[in-house]
């Protein structure tokens, strides 16, 4: 058959460990012989970062900027393990994807994959629940110290106009600890905007959920800017949709979302939403079957797997050894650049190539063909057994030929 054309560019952003392993598996098998692949190709490899001091993930957020889609693959975050694990690093350096969050002002939208062989934890649960979580500033941001003396800790803005403004954390008669945290409203605004926009985009209900009653200035920021952006830019076209916005306490929000049916985005802060995803993609099954998405105000968008590097399975990986690795989430993520790329560039053949990748690979799961991570997830008479990462995609890729041909 003749290969699939694209005109322009994915921005396509290489990572570490296993997770790199299998994005070249699923290039071989599953994208290549089928799509003339058209990328501008960063190395974002823990090494290449260190040799580049870091530049090559801000020219990958740039390039996703100028092309507006671009899709990643998981990346290792150093930390002190890591430099003693990599000695040739320099420094511990940041998190590839904050860096691009913060130069994309983009929103993380993480939404599990559902397959009829693996019914959620919660049984009510019938529709994917998606997890917008605001990506910047709380305490990502914050600065902490610890004292050890009675005194008292007070918080001090000064103006660029000279004005000043302080006020008394907290007085204490011993030791204690401190944290200072902030947010901006621009960043706060930009992530209000992307979730309603993206509530438009999927046809689904917002809720977005803080502590107002608590945090009543910190909170209640949020509540208002999205009340705001609700109000004046997308309260006509959630109407004529159909679609609903409401605003709750998280307290209450989660008891709202364990009753539910799903179906709906819920927005959080940037600590909530964190905590948030990994139990909704517990509760429907495993973080390695749950897309991310990373959404800018401004259109760019970046997909990848809400996974990380899948270290323990890399070093058995470098013995020799075949590992069951659960790449569906990474193919997920090129399906979705695949079909935004085509729907930007009105490449209807693109458009369906990602479709039918993601048909192929629920299909090989339906049809009880799993990694390890799954099969014990499955519902009691259901037929499954488990497979290694290569004979996975193999059997996705026997599915996705006979799709296209």
């Amino acid at each position: 058959m003749e290969k699939i054309k694209m005109t322009t560019p994915l921005v396509e952003m290489d990572g570490d460990e296993m997770a790199r392993v299998l994005w070249g598996m699923i290039k071989e098998k599953l994208i290549l012989p089928f799509v003339d692949l058209n990328t501008e190709y960063y190395d974002l490899g823990l090494l290449n970062r260190n040799d580049t001091k870091d530049q090559v993930t801000v020219d990958a957020a740039n390039a996703t900027k100028k092309y507006g889609v671009g899709v990643k693959c998981a990346t290792i975050t150093p930390n002190k393990q890591r430099m003693v694990e990599y000695p040739q690093l320099t420094e511990m350096w940041k998190s590839p994807n904050g860096t691009i969050r913060s130069i994309l002002d983009g929103t993380v939208f993480r939404t599990p994959i559902c397959i009829d062989a693996i019914k959620p934890v919660v049984k009510n649960w019938k529709k994917p629940i998606t997890i917008a979580r605001h990506a910047y500033g709380d305490v990502y941001k914050s600065v902490d110290f610890v004292t050890d003396e009675p005194g008292v800790c007070t918080m001090t803005f000064k103006g660029e106009s000279g004005a000043e403004k302080t006020v008394v954390v907290q007085k204490v008669n011993g030791p204690a600890v401190w944290q200072g945290a902030h947010n901006k409203q621009k960043s706060i605004r930009s992530f209000a905007r992307s979730c309603f926009q993206y509530a438009i985009d999927t046809k689904q209900d917002l809720w977005f959920s803080a502590k107002d009653t608590i945090a009543k200035i910190y909170d209640g920021e949020f509540k208002k800017i999205f009340e705001e952006e609700y109000e004046n830019n997308y309260k006509a076209k959630f109407q004529e949709l159909g679609l609903t916005y409401f605003y709750t306490l998280i307290d209450d929000a989660i008891a709202r979302t364990v009753r539910s049916e799903g179906g709906y985005i819920w927005a959080c802060k940037n600590y909530d939403g964190d905590v948030m995803s990994d139990m909704i993609s517990t509760a429907f099954g495993s973080l390695a079957m749950m897309t991310s998405v990373l959404v800018s105000p401004d259109g760019p968008t970046e997909y990848e797997a809400a996974h990380g590097t899948v270290t323990k399975h890399y070093y058995r990986y470098l013995k020799g050894e075949k590992t069951s690795t659960n790449p569906i989430a990474m193919i997920f993520a090129w399906a979705g650049a695949f079909k935004k790329r085509g729907e930007l560039d009105g490449l209807q053949d693109l458009v369906a190539f990602g479709k039918k990748l993601e048909e192929a690979s629920l299909e090989t799961l339906n049809d009880g063909i799993m990694t390890k991570d799954l099969v014990g997830l499955v519902e009691p008479g259901f037929e499954a057994h488990a497979v290694n990462s290569e004979e996975f995609l193999n059997a996705v890729a026997e599915r996705l030929a006979a799709k296209l041909a």
